[in-house]
């Protein structure tokens, strides 16, 4: 709604205003009602109305002072002044202080509601014409986002670019001047479970407060968002080294000061080295991105430096002594094996000079790679991604070990199920067998052969999952179903020894006694 403010020492003329107009239609609202200038100067400085109608004279303030004071308070304020003839000239000075309209007394209906559409359609114009001014500044506000997104895509691919002053000011509008070039990342680890949208509005925030506090010291800073990171690269005058790793310290501590309000997350930042030379700047983002995996051995929390020389890891055949092992523990499917194969591996790091934490997490990713290569997997590429996904929010050695033993774990815990199912299936296939046709005088070589495997290997696993062999088992079965039979039917033993797959009756009442302590005819006698 449009506000309306009216301003006369008249309250009868206040009165007559309000009444004159159907305020409704026209989507405006007295907004407020003064009886002298000084009353109508606060009121308006209050209220912020879109629109002033007030009286020419007035006491204590006129209506010049009153639209003299007022004009510079409240922004494109539409005026409207009441004067008689008396008063014309007065009018005329007030046109000249960017007063609207002005209306002779008395007050026309015709006239007011005239003037009063007049200055909605303005205001409605000015309204759209920001409307629009702003979607044009978000526009190219957000151009220039994608401008620096794609810059720095760019600075972080394998391929070698070399980019120019010119180039950077131009094509990614960028004000970067001559001075110092020098990349950056801050890192967020998770010490517990949080969301990747958790981790993206914490990546905001820490973007926000990076601009926030670098852009007054830096001719241009530039943040993109990395997985768990925010790297980029600042430009600022040679001589300001000291003070942008001051900036950086208080940005980390800030950071860290807040981890309550952010979540289970610690913070580690990185600076590469800074360079003259705008066309090594891909260099410089570059070396600040290996930097930060020095957090897995230096810890986290802290402000890393210095661009790490590599170590002699690769002379210590880390990964084919792993393979070995885990090969080993694969096809025997133990878990103990698999966990001393990681705990071996993570030593032998430990153990080699000038370990470099770039190198531990290559280690890592391929042992998981050549693990996966050893088990079935649907689609290895996928869960090697989702394994390096997870391991990117670890800030420690023994973080990224537990992830790789956890994947091991898995896997070989599958493994073991799927090979108990396979032993348990043919088995629990035998018994129903054996259920069906206890009847009839069935072999074991009958019943491996029913269930696919040859007879000795069926053996052995029968007896390995029952606890007993074959044979044993096929006795108790026909035994039971004979109890049944002595108990519950007045069936002759000899017809009974037949119905249980027996031929001989002797053979059939041995089995028997031997099996309940007591003869056929007895055991009837005691239970029947």
């Amino acid at each position: 709604m449009i506000k309306v403010m009216i301003a006369d020492d008249e309250e009868r003329i206040c009165q007559l205003i309000e009444a004159l107009i159907d305020w409704e239609s026209l989507h405006m609202e007295v907004a407020g009602v003064a009886h002298n200038g000084l009353e109508a100067c606060e009121m308006v400085k209050q209220t912020k109305p879109d629109i002033l109608i007030t009286d020419i004279r007035m006491p204590g303030c006129n209506g010049l002072d009153l639209i003299e004071q007022v004009k510079n308070s409240v922004e494109d304020l539409q005026i409207v002044i009441i004067s008689g003839y008396a008063q014309f000239s007065y009018a005329q000075t007030a046109i000249k202080f960017g007063v609207g309209d002005y209306l002779l007394k008395p007050i026309n209906k015709v006239e007011l509601t005239s003037t009063l559409q007049k200055f909605k359609e303005r205001i409605e114009e000015r309204l759209q014409q920001k409307e629009e001014q702003l979607w044009i500044q978000h526009k190219s506000e957000a151009d220039i986002r994608l401008f620096r997104a794609n810059l720095m895509n760019r600075l972080l691919e394998q391929k070698v670019w070399m980019p120019t002053m010119e180039i950077l000011q131009e094509e990614y509008y960028l004000h970067v001047q001559v001075g110092i070039f020098q990349g950056f990342v801050v890192k967020i680890d998770a010490t517990g479970e949080i969301s990747q949208a958790g981790i993206h509005i914490i990546l905001e925030k820490t973007q926000t407060l990076l601009e926030n506090s670098l852009k007054s010291r830096c001719a241009e800073i530039v943040v993109g968002m990395k997985g768990s990171s925010c790297i980029g690269f600042i430009n600022y005058a040679d001589g300001q080294i000291e003070e942008i790793r001051r900036l950086f310290r208080g940005c980390l501590n800030q950071l860290e000061s807040e981890k309550g309000i952010f979540g289970p997350v610690v913070f580690t930042a990185a600076l590469g080295n800074p360079l003259k030379d705008v066309a090594k700047l891909q260099d410089t983002v570059g070396q600040a991105d290996v930097i930060i995996e020095e957090r897995l051995l230096k810890g986290t929390g802290k402000l890393l430096e210095r661009m790490p020389a590599g170590s002699t890891v690769h002379e210590q055949n880390i990964l084919e002594k792993y393979l070995r092992q885990i090969v080993q523990a694969v096809e025997v499917m133990s878990l103990e094996e698999a966990a001393e194969a990681v705990a071996q591996m993570s030593r032998r790091m430990l153990e080699v000079k000038d370990l470099k934490g770039y190198e531990v997490r290559e280690l890592v990713y391929s042992a998981a790679g050549l693990f996966l290569s050893q088990v079935e997997v649907k689609n290895r590429a996928e869960e090697l991604k989702e394994f390096e996904d997870q391991c990117s929010l670890c800030g420690s050695i023994e973080e990224l070990m537990n992830h790789l033993a956890a994947l091991q774990n898995r896997y070989v815990e599958e493994m073991r199920l799927r090979r108990e199912a396979d032993t348990v299936r043919p088995v629990r296939m035998a018994k129903q067998y054996i259920q069906n046709h206890y009847n009839e005088p069935i072999t074991q070589e009958e019943v491996s052969s029913a269930v696919g495997l040859s007879a000795a290997y069926f053996s052995a696993l029968f007896k390995k999952v029952e606890g007993e062999g074959f044979a044993k088992y096929l006795i108790n079965v026909r035994m039971e179903q004979a109890k049944v039979l002595l108990r519950e039917t007045n069936t002759p033993v000899s017809k009974i020894c037949q119905q249980v797959g027996y031929n001989d009756l002797k053979h059939f009442t041995h089995t028997f006694e031997k099996a309940t302590g007591v003869k056929p005819s007895v055991y009837r006698k005691m239970y029947g």
